[in-house]
This record gives C-alpha cells, structure tokens and sequence, in this order.
C-alpha cells in the first residue's frame, strides 16, 4: 500500500502511456474522422463491440509485455546462481507473470465465448 501511494503518479502516467497508442489507433481507423476533426478514440456503437475494442487494446499492448517479463524472469534465474533466496524470487516472478498471461488470455476467450453466443440466439 506504501508502495502505490509513493507512485500513483508513475502508475497512472505508466497506464495513460499505454493506453494511448491503442485509442490513437482505432480513431485514426474512422473514415469519417477528417484532419481537424476531434473524433472518439473508441468509435463503437454497441456494448459487444466496444468490449472487443478495449479487449484486443489490451491484447495488443499485454502480449509484448509478458514476453518481456518472462525474458526478465529468465534474466533473474541466471542472475541468481544458486542462491536459494533470489531462486525463490525468479520463480515467483515467472508465476505471477503467467497468471497474469492466463487471466489475459481468458479474458479475451470468455469474451468471444459470451460474444459468440449472444450473436447466435
């Protein structure tokens, strides 16, 4: 809890960073968005789509990120040469970092299954 209230700033900056090429993206995708024109970074007209805009920005900006974070957890047990504690620390690491992948990949497959069959009834 210290550690968010001594870099919220960091945090939401990190975030908006982020966020901001994949929102950039979609607004430039809009035929109707004309130089000079202030348009919406997610164009979407339903619920279902813009679900799946926001879910393939994560995507898009999750998946480098977790390659990245396990070739740093794959730099942490090199760097651990056999101390059981920074062992422990590396292995940790790499679990946190595959929940985080697995949470980001279901996420996108439980909304193409609800997607899915909302679309078919």
């Amino acid at each position: 809890m210290n550690f968010i209230k001594k870099n919220l700033c960091k945090i939401i900056s990190l975030g908006y960073i982020s966020l901001l090429p994949v929102s950039m993206l979609y607004a430039a995708q809009d035929p109707n968005c004309g130089v000079g024109k202030i348009c919406p970074p997610i164009n979407q007209t339903s619920l279902n789509g813009f679900i799946k805009t926001l879910l393939e920005g994560a995507l898009k900006v999750g998946i480098p990120l977790i390659a990245l974070a396990i070739i740093y957890c794959g730099f942490l047990f090199v760097q651990a040469r056999g101390n059981s504690e920074k062992i422990t620390k590396a292995k940790d690491a790499l679990l946190y970092t595959l929940i985080g992948a697995a949470i980001l990949l279901g996420s996108w497959a439980i909304a193409q299954l609800i997607s899915d069959t909302v679309l078919a009834l």
